[in-house]
């Protein structure tokens, strides 16, 4: 299983990425240990994500969104996460 996800990071800025273990990934964000982008940007929280069967259609997906503007994004995001209520 391949995910595709988004964090947001301290700054409000967001980094999407693939990974195929999304639990540890996170994880290594927030230890510094992932992408440049986030060490500087810490702590990240995940506010998005998908599950594909393999690499190519995850990486594909990233590819779709990570072109979005930041409000399309967070459109995206609104629109495409479970509601909070109830």
């Amino acid at each position: 299983m391949w995910y595709f996800y988004i964090v947001e990071c301290r700054d409000k800025t967001f980094y999407t990425g693939i990974t195929s273990d999304l639990i540890r990934r996170i994880i290594k964000h927030n230890r510094g240990k992932g992408a440049v982008y986030t060490r500087l940007r810490r702590p990240v929280k995940l506010v998005y994500w998908e599950e594909f069967s393999d690499k190519f259609s995850a990486a594909k997906r990233e590819k779709q969104i990570k072109s979005l503007r930041r409000a399309e994004k967070i459109q995206f995001i609104k629109s495409n996460s479970p509601s909070q209520e109830g």
